[in-house]
């Protein structure tokens, strides 16, 4: 049986992936007036006079919602949110197989920025977190940041996130085993979507001082002829001030890591032999890659990324969001900050000694038991350090 008939199987057989279970026994009339009423009033009555309570004695504290208007579904597109749902179910097992989190998917009869803002507003006070997933550039954006300023629980948009903070372990690992440093590299990045948008980002405040981006029409550039949209303006700003003008070709001139987010072949052979010395390459376009493995290999690259299984080092968003989340809860945070996301990036990188980095192996595996254990604890300390923990440190 093919992949694509066993995989409908299974979803048949099963009617879907996830189910909802009871934590207790509701067997007796005494189990009955536990759960329900009356006893059921008691924690009502505590939570209203202190609304802290709501961690002790709901699922609250261990409960994310997953959050999609089916608008940028994997790599099918606006599919709507009836068929984004296989897709949350998906990311429900993950967050319950790899952090033990109990996740409840969401999925909106709309792709209105403003609605899905407010829904998920009225939503909030049953969720720990918010994780949001497949809506579309530039929307998510907006979406993301409104939320966050104005929610006190975590809310974190991991197409975004989830693949820049993996990047950026890979390439810390990857610059190790070169001997470069990340504040003398030259990054161009293809693909200024969601999570290319986030990569650049995260990359720069991590140090990096050098950067070119490109989409279909070339270097992103304040004054370039064609279209730039908003968050495209500021990404030129932010990596061109010299205005610099052309396509991929000439930004890729002595890059020493090229990072693409965005559509198959577009990174030649030639271009790679135009890189700098020991070039580093994370081609995510999936299932096929801006560089296929064996080319970029044969033309020199030192070190190699995908979104592929089949390929070393993939780029696979599992390495973080278990981890960030199970962080977060762990102390109650009301956000996932910078800081957070740049403790998670340095705890996947962390967990490959240096001896050990290979180029074939600057990404631990996602079934690395240590990885969610590491990743919260990294993340869990960044918040504390930062203060956006609701539980105090003496009880941590």
């Amino acid at each position: 049986m093919d992949v694509k008939a066993a995989a409908l199987k299974l979803h048949s057989e099963h009617k879907g992936k996830i189910s909802i279970e009871s934590k207790v026994s509701v067997k007796t009339n005494e189990d009955l007036a536990l759960a329900y009423t009356p006893g059921v009033a008691e924690p009502c009555k505590v939570i209203a006079e202190h609304p802290e309570a709501v961690y002790d004695y709901t699922a609250k504290g261990n409960l994310v919602g997953l959050i999609s208007d089916g608008s940028a579904v994997l790599g099918m597109g606006n599919i709507g949110p009836e068929a984004a749902i296989p897709v949350m179910e998906g990311k429900s097992i993950l967050f319950k197989g790899f952090a033990n989190i109990d996740t409840m998917p969401l999925c909106l009869a709309t792709q209105d920025t403003a609605e899905i803002i407010k829904t998920v507003q009225y939503l909030a006070p049953s969720f720990g977190g918010i994780n949001l997933e497949d809506i579309s550039s530039p929307r998510c954006f907006e979406i993301e940041k409104v939320l966050d300023e104005t929610l006190d629980i975590p809310v974190f948009h991991d197409d975004q996130h989830g693949t820049a903070i993996v990047v950026a372990a890979g390439v810390i690992n990857g610059l190790k085993l070169v001997g470069k440093d990340l504040s003398k590299i030259k990054v161009v990045l293809n693909g200024p979507g969601a999570a290319g948008t986030a990569i650049i980002k995260m990359l720069l405040s991590m140090g990096v001082t050098q950067a070119l981006i490109c989409d279909e029409h070339g270097i992103l550039a304040e004054n370039r002829q064609g279209p730039l949209d908003d968050h495209k303006r500021e990404l030129a700003i932010l990596t061109n001030p010299a205005n610099l003008q052309g396509d991929l070709g000439t930004a890729i001139v002595g890059a020493d890591v090229f990072v693409g987010v965005s559509v198959a072949d577009v990174l030649t052979a030639e271009m790679v032999q135009q890189m700098a010395a020991e070039p580093i390459v994370f081609a995510m376009a999936n299932p096929v890659p801006e560089i296929m493995y064996e080319v970029a290999k044969a033309n020199g690259v030192k070190v190699m990324g995908t979104g592929r299984s089949d390929f070393p080092n993939q780029i696979n968003n599992v390495l973080a969001f278990p981890g960030i989340f199970r962080g977060a809860l762990d102390v109650r945070a009301t956000t996932i900050n910078k800081e957070m996301k740049i403790a998670a990036a340095e705890g996947i990188a962390a967990l490959i000694a240096s001896a050990d980095l290979r180029e074939d192996y600057i990404i631990p595996s996602p079934f690395d038991p240590r990885v969610v254990e590491q990743v919260a604890e990294y993340v869990s300390q960044a918040a504390v350090a930062t203060g956006v923990n609701r539980i105090p440190q003496e009880r941590l």
